[in-house]
């Protein structure tokens, strides 16, 4: 890589975490910068349009959901002409540094978010957590949080036993608790399954006049995976950047549901649970007259068996 140059273009698969880090820096530098923060984060900033996408994401997702390695932002910055600003952690750390407050300190002191026309916060899981805590940051910003945290300290969600090791980590003091962070936003949109038992409890305590639930029924707990699957990432971003995204507009962006393959098993999966045979049926009916489906036509014939006594059922 040394003996390339670098561009946005670039994929950086492959690439130890150090030459990572460097081949980063080396693009962000002709219209940017790259900042170390402390051990454990950093931050990449591109400055090209007046909306700016503030994301906050890990090293270890990074290279997991993007083909390129690439900060999920970059897309955007070429798709949309945005500027961004990345935080990026090396492993679930929720930012909870004081190199991370004393960045934002700055970006404030010098008047950074003053300068664009929009800002968005965006974050998925502890960088949903982040995004909404650092928001506070910039009055007015728009926030995207999906399946965040409130806050991990176990006087308020001792309910909570998946990130036991986390609660040494001070969440009281500054940039704490995300919810209250939020009341400096325009507007923030929360999005989580309510199936999922614990991000439903989160997201319950982001219960604020300005913050929008947005409901992904039966997808799961990797909505983010989920939303770049099917090709609704951007677009939910547009929407924020715009100004038209509110539950109906999220409820025709969501309907791409319908043919998303794990979404459907997990549906049926559901119905059978509750024995609703009546109503798996018309789901396999449905995604078989659709799509190839094996697994739907199969399960159809069993249970259309079952419904007339003919076969094991099995």
């Amino acid at each position: 890589m040394a003996d390339q140059t670098l561009t946005l273009e670039s994929s950086l698969t492959g690439l130890s975490k150090r030459d990572w880090i460097r081949a980063v820096s080396e693009i962000v530098d002709e219209d940017g910068y790259f900042e170390q923060l402390g051990k454990s984060h950093l931050a990449t900033f591109i400055e090209e349009g007046t909306t700016l996408l503030v994301t906050f994401e890990t090293l270890q997702g990074i290279q997991a959901l993007s083909e390129a390695a690439q900060p999920l932002g970059w897309e955007m910055v070429r798709a949309e002409g945005w500027s961004h600003l990345c935080l990026a952690s090396d492993g679930d750390t929720w930012f909870r540094d004081p190199a991370v407050y004393a960045y934002f300190d700055r970006l404030v002191d010098d008047g950074f978010f003053d300068e664009f026309e929009r800002v968005i916060f965006y974050g998925a899981g502890p960088c949903g957590y982040a995004a909404a805590t650092y928001s506070v940051a910039s009055p007015g910003a728009t926030v995207i949080a999906i399946q965040p945290q409130a806050t991990l300290d176990p006087r308020v969600t001792e309910w909570d036993p998946r990130f036991v090791d986390m609660r040494g980590r001070d969440f009281t003091t500054r940039y704490g608790y995300a919810p209250d962070m939020l009341d400096a936003a325009d507007k923030a949109f929360v999005l989580y399954d309510p199936n999922e038992q614990l991000d439903a409890m989160h997201a319950a305590l982001f219960t604020r006049p300005n913050v929008t639930k947005l409901r992904m029924r039966f997808m799961g707990n990797a909505l983010q995976t989920d939303l770049l699957d099917m090709d609704q990432w951007q677009e939910l971003l547009k929407q924020a950047a715009d100004g038209t995204l509110d539950a109906l507009s999220f409820a025709r962006l969501y309907r791409r549901r319908r043919d998303f393959r794990p979404y459907l098993r997990n549906l049926l999966q559901k119905l059978e649970r509750d024995e609703r045979d009546g109503l798996s049926i018309m789901l396999c009916q449905n995604v078989t007259s659709r799509m190839r489906a094996r697994m739907f036509a199969a399960r159809l014939g069993r249970l259309q068996n079952r419904a007339t006594g003919t076969g094991t059922g099995n």
